[in-house]
Protein backbone atom coordinates (compact mmCIF):
# COMPACT_ATOMS: atom_id res chain seq x y z
CA UNK A 1 0.00 0.00 0.00
CA UNK A 2 1.48 3.54 -1.54
CA UNK A 3 0.43 6.46 0.73
CA UNK A 4 1.36 9.55 -0.84
CA UNK A 5 0.08 13.73 -0.54
CA UNK A 6 0.40 15.77 -3.25
CA UNK A 7 -1.33 19.41 -3.89
CA UNK A 8 -5.25 19.58 -3.34
CA UNK A 9 -7.32 19.61 -7.53
CA UNK A 10 -10.09 20.68 -8.38
CA UNK A 11 -11.12 17.04 -9.06
CA UNK A 12 -10.60 15.90 -5.38
CA UNK A 13 -13.22 18.03 -3.94
CA UNK A 14 -16.09 16.08 -5.29
CA UNK A 15 -14.84 12.88 -3.55
CA UNK A 16 -13.86 14.95 0.02
CA UNK A 17 -17.45 16.11 -0.33
CA UNK A 18 -19.10 12.76 -0.50
CA UNK A 19 -16.27 11.56 2.07
CA UNK A 20 -17.70 14.44 4.71
CA UNK A 21 -20.98 12.99 4.34
CA UNK A 22 -20.58 9.85 5.71
CA UNK A 23 -23.05 9.88 8.94
CA UNK A 24 -20.13 7.52 10.94
CA UNK A 25 -17.81 9.63 9.55
CA UNK A 26 -19.34 12.99 10.71
CA UNK A 27 -20.10 11.53 14.44
CA UNK A 28 -16.49 10.69 15.12
CA UNK A 29 -14.71 13.67 13.36
CA UNK A 30 -17.83 16.03 15.55
CA UNK A 31 -16.51 18.95 14.73
CA UNK A 32 -18.05 19.53 11.07
CA UNK A 33 -19.78 22.24 9.19
CA UNK A 34 -23.07 22.82 10.57
CA UNK A 35 -24.35 21.82 7.44
CA UNK A 36 -21.82 19.12 5.60
CA UNK A 37 -24.39 18.55 2.71
CA UNK A 38 -24.63 22.04 1.82
CA UNK A 39 -22.56 22.21 -1.82
CA UNK A 40 -22.72 25.95 -2.22
CA UNK A 41 -21.19 26.52 1.57
CA UNK A 42 -18.11 23.43 1.14
CA UNK A 43 -17.17 25.03 -2.29
CA UNK A 44 -16.86 28.24 -0.71
CA UNK A 45 -15.04 26.92 1.92
CA UNK A 46 -12.84 25.15 -0.19
CA UNK A 47 -12.09 28.25 -2.08
CA UNK A 48 -11.45 30.38 0.90
CA UNK A 49 -8.98 26.94 1.98
CA UNK A 50 -7.07 26.91 -1.14
CA UNK A 51 -6.55 30.88 -1.50
CA UNK A 52 -4.97 30.89 2.27
CA UNK A 53 -1.56 29.98 3.36
CA UNK A 54 -2.88 26.94 5.04
CA UNK A 55 -0.94 23.75 3.77
CA UNK A 56 -3.57 21.87 2.22
CA UNK A 57 -2.87 17.74 0.38
CA UNK A 58 -5.15 15.16 -1.16
CA UNK A 59 -3.97 11.55 0.67
CA UNK A 60 -3.99 9.00 -2.21
CA UNK A 61 -3.76 5.30 -1.60
CA UNK A 62 -2.03 3.48 -4.69
CA UNK A 63 -3.40 6.59 -6.60
CA UNK A 64 -6.82 6.54 -5.25
CA UNK A 65 -8.11 9.77 -3.43
CA UNK A 66 -9.03 8.62 0.28
CA UNK A 67 -8.75 11.79 1.90
CA UNK A 68 -7.18 15.35 2.70
CA UNK A 69 -4.57 16.52 5.39
CA UNK A 70 -4.20 19.83 6.16
CA UNK A 71 -1.40 22.67 8.72
CA UNK A 72 -3.40 25.86 9.10
CA UNK A 73 -3.69 28.92 11.18
CA UNK A 74 -1.21 31.51 12.37
CA UNK A 75 2.43 30.95 13.15
CA UNK A 76 2.76 29.50 16.96
CA UNK A 77 -0.80 28.35 16.70
CA UNK A 78 -0.61 26.23 13.91
CA UNK A 79 -2.87 23.21 13.75
CA UNK A 80 -3.28 19.93 11.87
CA UNK A 81 -6.42 18.40 10.41
CA UNK A 82 -6.89 15.43 8.21
CA UNK A 83 -9.71 13.11 6.98
CA UNK A 84 -10.08 9.51 5.62
CA UNK A 85 -12.18 7.68 3.85
CA UNK A 86 -13.80 5.49 6.54
CA UNK A 87 -13.71 2.26 4.15
CA UNK A 88 -9.75 3.07 4.95
CA UNK A 89 -9.74 3.34 8.24
CA UNK A 90 -7.99 0.74 10.73
CA UNK A 91 -4.94 0.46 7.99
CA UNK A 92 -2.50 2.75 9.12
CA UNK A 93 -3.64 5.15 6.46
CA UNK A 94 -4.45 8.85 8.18
CA UNK A 95 -0.73 8.12 10.66
CA UNK A 96 1.17 7.79 7.38
CA UNK A 97 -0.11 10.63 5.63
CA UNK A 98 -0.14 12.71 8.94
CA UNK A 99 3.54 11.67 9.24
CA UNK A 100 4.20 12.82 5.59
CA UNK A 101 2.87 16.48 5.84
CA UNK A 102 4.57 16.50 9.20
CA UNK A 103 7.93 15.80 7.42
CA UNK A 104 6.83 18.25 4.84
CA UNK A 105 5.99 21.13 7.11
CA UNK A 106 9.22 21.09 10.01
CA UNK A 107 7.27 24.41 12.01
CA UNK A 108 6.78 23.61 15.44
CA UNK A 109 4.99 23.32 17.84
CA UNK A 110 1.37 22.44 15.95
CA UNK A 111 -1.82 21.71 17.21
CA UNK A 112 -4.13 18.99 16.55
CA UNK A 113 -7.57 18.55 18.08
CA UNK A 114 -10.54 15.90 18.12
CA UNK A 115 -13.31 14.85 19.96
CA UNK A 116 -12.46 13.23 23.54
CA UNK A 117 -14.08 9.98 22.44
CA UNK A 118 -12.18 9.65 18.82
CA UNK A 119 -10.04 6.88 20.20
CA UNK A 120 -8.78 6.74 16.30
CA UNK A 121 -7.73 9.99 15.84
CA UNK A 122 -6.30 10.60 18.86
CA UNK A 123 -3.90 7.19 18.28
CA UNK A 124 -3.26 9.08 15.06
CA UNK A 125 -1.81 11.91 16.74
CA UNK A 126 0.20 10.32 19.59
CA UNK A 127 1.92 8.08 17.29
CA UNK A 128 3.14 11.04 15.10
CA UNK A 129 4.21 12.37 17.84
CA UNK A 130 1.32 14.67 19.39
CA UNK A 131 1.03 14.82 23.14
CA UNK A 132 -2.17 15.75 25.46
CA UNK A 133 -1.66 19.25 25.86
CA UNK A 134 -4.96 20.72 27.21
CA UNK A 135 -9.07 19.51 27.65
CA UNK A 136 -11.99 21.76 26.19
CA UNK A 137 -15.21 21.93 25.30
CA UNK A 138 -16.91 23.13 21.95
CA UNK A 139 -19.74 22.59 19.67
CA UNK A 140 -20.40 19.52 17.53
CA UNK A 141 -22.36 20.14 14.96
CA UNK A 142 -22.57 16.47 14.04
CA UNK A 143 -23.68 16.03 17.47
CA UNK A 144 -25.94 18.53 18.37
CA UNK A 145 -24.42 19.49 21.22
CA UNK A 146 -21.14 20.49 23.28
CA UNK A 147 -19.00 18.09 23.80
CA UNK A 148 -15.08 17.11 25.68
CA UNK A 149 -12.54 17.35 23.43
CA UNK A 150 -8.37 17.09 23.60
CA UNK A 151 -5.76 19.75 22.34
CA UNK A 152 -2.49 18.17 21.56
CA UNK A 153 0.64 19.31 20.68
CA UNK A 154 3.64 18.90 18.61
CA UNK A 155 7.00 19.94 19.78
CA UNK A 156 10.42 20.48 17.95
Amino acid sequence: MDVVLRAVHDSDLPVFFRQMNDPESLRMAAFVPRDPADRAAFDAHWKRVLASDAVNRTVLVDGDVVGSAAVYGEPGEREVTYWVDRAYWGRGIATAALGALLAEVTERPLYARAAADNAGSRRVLEKCGFRLSAHDRGFAHARGEEIDEVVLRLDA
